[in-house]
């Protein structure tokens, strides 16, 4: 299992609900702001990106990066206990 960090930007005024769907379908998940999620998957960062990026429109951006060994945040808005357990 890897931990990807996702962010997006719907440009186009997307369809958050089948966005949030889609990352929700991941073994583990957490909404960390407003545009960035933290998920769990036996994906590669571009399978993410393909299977997210079919929901979005042209002008709408997506970003995936593999969680690295250290992070710091302040003020998430999941819980201080699932960034710790899979970050």
């Amino acid at each position: 299992m890897t931990t990807y960090i996702v962010s997006y930007d719907l440009i186009s005024g997307g369809d958050y609900a089948r966005l949030y769907e889609a990352l929700k379908a991941s073994k583990a998940w957490a909404k960390v702001t407003e545009s960035t999620w933290a998920i769990v998957t036996d994906e590669t960062a571009t399978e993410v990106r393909d299977r997210l990026a079919g929901l979005l429109k042209e002008n709408d951006r997506i970003f995936v990066v593999k969680s690295g060994v250290q992070a710091a945040w302040k003020n998430s808005k999941c819980k201080n206990e699932w960034l710790k357990k899979w970050l």
